[in-house]
């Protein structure tokens, strides 16, 4: 039924998204760019919103290389339509030299990284905001950071998203020679310490990226509720001080929450269209066999539905140092004689996907583990192929890997978050209750523990197994809804602009 009020509009940035509506754009199922979580996340809840009526725009960089994947003639006149910014597009790309060639959206040099940011946001500033008109921005994680607090100054309603902490400085002067005229709100940005005026910091004070976005947004949300809760209380190593305090006085003011980010409908096995054969918690046994070997077959490893899969659906973990967890957990399972039949698949790029690589061919390895990259097709496949996901991240709370493990009957395997894990708790056989296993953050012989935990259980009889995986994908099912995630969100909206959006 229409409303016979005006649509706000809303724009939401983000430097990453598994996909668009294809209502949306006419080449919105082709634009894809994801390295992770956020993409994910993203793209679950503009499709919601756009599903629901919403009047939602959305700023991207323009990766030309990651985008020009489909050659087509039509794709390529589909994409100048939008590069030529039509009046009625609702995708608007940040066109810049950085964003053009790269093949992967993340460098592993963090210099680099703030280029890419600061030019991203530049465009979103400089052009995307006066184009859109927005009447509220939704920004996502540290390459949006400044965003919020040139927006305070228009006027704008600015909610701040934290996927992960991951985060970066930088000083004003060289926010400026990206083009960024920071001398408009420079006030409302967070530095490394207390400013004593704009040009005794310009050069010398570094700006907190993260920080900022939480100290200048209206409103600001973790996509785990505890997650919250705990780095206000110092839970976390990780959570550096300004961090901890911006967020504290964000709840103080009451103008913080968490909202459990879940996958949309697509990422339920008995929909995703990624899948060589669908299923659900009835029929699992034959769907996760079939999709097994289809997987096996696509990377080269041996074909043989029994044996045990493995996945690490990130390796970016930047709290640890991946080069030790590579070279040295991953040839520690392996060797061990009761994991003789494990299979183990590695989503990763850049540098990290080259040490894997070397890895496997230097340990000869090579049948018994696969390396993909984060934009690759097999990625949901894995997660039905699959028969446990090792979450390793310490830096969210609860991650989107985990609960799509749990969804497609891949049981996941994560850290312990101090003893307060948010989606997955101890499997427990005989009183038909869990569904993981857990290991401490830095404790290596923990993770191995866990892992000998999901052998175990992978070696149980299949009368006493199989049911557990059934009610382990039906419970998930009924637990991480993704219109209570779009609700919250629809119901913030609203709080920030007190008027309906949809």
């Amino acid at each position: 039924m229409p409303h016979d009020f005006e649509k706000p509009r809303i724009l939401f940035v983000t430097p990453e998204v598994s996909y668009l509506p294809e209502k949306m754009s006419a080449m919105g199922t082709s634009l894809k760019a994801r390295a992770g979580k956020l993409a994910d996340d993203s793209a679950a809840l503009i499709h919601s919103l756009y599903k629901q009526g919403a009047d939602i725009h959305v700023a991207l960089p323009d990766y030309r290389t990651l985008f020009n994947n489909n050659e087509s003639s039509l794709f390529q006149r589909q994409l100048s339509r939008t590069r030529n910014h039509d009046k009625e597009a609702r995708v608007h790309l940040a066109e810049d030299q950085m964003f053009f060639y790269k093949e992967k959206i993340y460098s592993d040099f963090d210099q680099e990284n703030i280029k890419s940011s600061l030019s991203f946001q530049r465009e979103v500033i400089n052009t995307i905001i006066p184009r859109v008109q927005p009447d509220l921005i939704h920004c996502n994680d540290w390459m949006t950071g400044l965003i919020p607090a040139m927006v305070k100054r228009l006027g704008i309603p600015c909610l701040f998203t934290i996927n992960n902490i991951y985060n970066n400085k930088a000083l004003l002067s060289s926010i400026e020679d990206r083009g960024i005229d920071t001398a408009y709100f420079w006030q409302d940005l967070f530095f490394e310490r207390q400013p004593l005026n704009y040009e005794e910091t310009r050069g010398s004070n570094p700006v907190d990226f993260l920080a900022s976005g939480i100290f200048a947004a209206l409103f600001v949300n973790t996509t785990c509720p505890e997650f919250l809760k705990e780095m206000i209380q110092g839970q976390h190593p990780f959570v550096t001080p300004p961090i901890q305090q911006e967020l504290s006085n964000k709840v103080t003011q009451g103008c913080a929450s968490g909202i459990l980010n879940c996958p949309d409908e697509s990422c339920l096995p008995k929909n995703d269209t990624a899948l060589f054969k669908n299923y659900d918690e009835k029929n699992h046994i034959d769907g996760k066999k079939t999709n097994k070997i289809f997987l096996q077959d696509s990377l080269g490893l041996p074909k043989d539905p029994l044996k045990p899969i493995l996945f690490l659906p990130s390796c970016m973990d930047k709290v640890h140092n991946s080069s030790y967890f590579i070279s040295t957990i991953m040839y520690e399972l392996l060797a061990r004689a009761r994991h003789q039949n494990l299979e183990i698949i590695f989503t990763a790029g850049g540098t990290i996907r080259g040490l894997i690589k070397d890895t496997i061919r230097d340990v000869g390895l090579t049948n018994r583990v696969a390396v993909s990259t984060p934009e690759n097709s097999l990625l949901r496949a894995a997660y039905a192929a699959s028969d446990f996901v090792l979450v390793q991240f310490s830096v969210e709370p609860v991650s989107s890997e985990e609960i799509t493990g749990l969804l497609y009957g891949s049981l996941p395997i994560v850290h312990n978050n101090n003893g307060n894990h948010q989606s997955v708790t101890p499997l427990d056989v005989v009183h038909n209750s869990g569904n993981g296993f857990l290991f401490n953050q830095s404790d290596v012989g923990s993770l191995m523990r866990a892992i000998d935990k999901a052998m175990m259980f992978y070696s149980l009889p299949r009368d006493v197994k199989n049911p557990q995986i059934s009610r382990i994908m039906k419970q998930s099912h009924e637990r991480f809804d993704h219109s209570v995630t779009v609700e919250q969100y629809l119901l913030l909206y609203e709080k920030m602009l007190k008027r309906p959006v949809c």
